[in-house]
Parts: C-alpha cells; sequence; structure tokens
C-alpha cells in the first residue's frame, strides 16, 4: 500500500472510464477543486447513503467551487445502473485493477468479523485547483460524511 496522502501532497492523476464508458482524467478538472471519494461498491447500502448525500450536497458544492468524482473498483455496467437508480449526475469511475485506490492510499488491509483482507478503504481526497491534496481523510464513514466534509470545508451546514 501507498503512504497516505497528506495536504501540500500532489495528487496522483489518473485516467478512467466512467459509467457511459469514457474517458475521465484528473487534469480534465484543473482549475477548480475536487472532491474524489473512493467507496468500495455501488448499490450497496452505505454506498447508496454516501452517494445520495454526495448528490443531494452536489448544487452547492459546485457553487462554492467543488467537482465531485466517486471511484469504485466496480466494471462501468455496475456504475452506470448505480447512477441511473440513485439519479447520481457527478462522475462514477471504474477502478476494477484498484490503481489509483493504491496510488491514493485507498487500497489496502482491512479487518471484518475477524478475517484480514485487502480491500478498498473509504476515503476522501480534495485536490485543488492546481492539483495539490488539502484534505485527505481515510477510513471515514458513509452516514455523516459528507456533512462532516462539508464543516471541515467551511461551508454551511445543510
Amino acid at each position: 500500500m501507498s503512504e497516505r496522502l497528506i495536504p501540500g501532497a500532489a495528487a496522483p492523476d489518473f485516467t478512467l472510464k466512467n459509467a457511459e464508458g469514457q474517458e475521465v482524467s484528473l487534469r480534465d478538472f484543473r482549475g477548480r477543486s475536487t472532491v474524489i471519494y473512493f467507496y468500495p461498491a455501488a448499490s450497496t447500502p452505505g454506498c447508496t447513503k454516501q452517494a445520495c448525500d454526495f448528490r443531494d450536497s452536489l448544487a452547492s458544492l459546485q457553487q462554492a467551487g467543488y467537482d465531485v468524482v466517486g471511484i469504485s473498483p466496480d466494471p462501468v455496467g455496475k456504475l452506470a445502473k448505480f447512477a441511473a437508480a440513485e439519479g447520481l449526475t457527478f462522475p462514477l469511475l471504474s477502478d476494477e485493477d484498484h490503481a489509483v485506490a493504491e496510488a491514493y492510499a485507498a487500497w489496502g488491509e482491512k479487518k471484518n468479523y475477524g478475517k484480514t483482507y485487502q480491500g478498498l478503504i473509504r476515503s476522501t481526497i480534495v485536490v485543488d485547483p492546481d492539483g495539490t491534496v488539502t484534505i485527505a481523510q481515510y477510513n471515514v464513514r458513509a452516514t455523516g460524511h459528507v456533512a462532516k466534509l462539508r464543516r471541515d470545508l467551511k461551508l454551511d451546514a445543510e
């Protein structure tokens, strides 16, 4: 696993396919701040709650100058179904080989019911318009995370 990113570090560039199968790169967001959140699996209860929280805060985040991008190890087809089912209008990107998650230190050892395994660590990285990390949060909780992030970004609570 890569070392966790810290504020001031350069955000690793990436190019991944979105739910429509088109390539999206971090450099596409240059000039705006970007919230990149890593989630384990589309259409699961926690990931759906988190995605819907981002959806419901999207307009105010964008008004404050933040774009939102979700990244998971799901294939493109599953992301398309998830986006359609939940009305998600921000990009969901497929990182099936988890190379981007590894570069962002969002892939690593997890424990569940006494078992240890490798998996996606729910994480949120905020990148400034120049590609520098301003916030790096790991092992975040799905429920309440967007509200906490809004406080950390010093945005009014919704």
